[in-house]
């Protein structure tokens, strides 16, 4: 009966898994703009991976007997590295999209959005380049 309840629960993690990568997977091709399209393989389709490899896992404890650590590490490594890529996909293509840019609501610290802020004393927002003559 044991046996019956982790085929189980591996198949259901396997279905899900696939759900999920099939939804995002259909998200990044049939998005609208780049901005929602990246909501696809940064969220569906890693939660689909992270079901699939979990499903792996219990697999190999239940037929092998030994607990497989390569696919805690990639699923741990997948959903570190998602969101970081996410949002450098995102801020750049807000420094590059003009229209984008225009249609956000002001930052109220007189910079653009995903910039830094200007050095102290500094209102354009442009940094100096040292001089050569400096520190010598």
């Amino acid at each position: 009966m044991m046996a019956f309840a982790i085929e189980l629960l591996t198949a259901a993690l396997l279905v899900v898994g696939a759900f999920f990568l099939l939804v995002g997977s259909i998200g990044l091709a049939k998005l609208p703009d780049m901005m929602r399209r990246l909501h696809g393989p940064t969220k569906a389709t890693t939660l689909g991976i992270g079901a699939i490899l979990i499903a792996s896992m219990i697999n190999a404890w239940a037929v092998r007997g030994y607990l497989s650590l390569h696919e805690l590490l990639i699923t741990i490594f997948l959903f570190l590295a998602a969101p970081i890529t996410a949002y450098m996909i995102a801020k750049a293509h807000i420094l590059h999209d003009r229209e984008t840019q225009d249609a956000l609501p002001p930052t109220g610290v007189g910079t653009p959005w995903m910039t830094l802020a200007p050095p102290e004393g500094d209102a354009s927002g442009a940094s100096r380049a040292p001089e050569a003559s400096e520190g010598m």
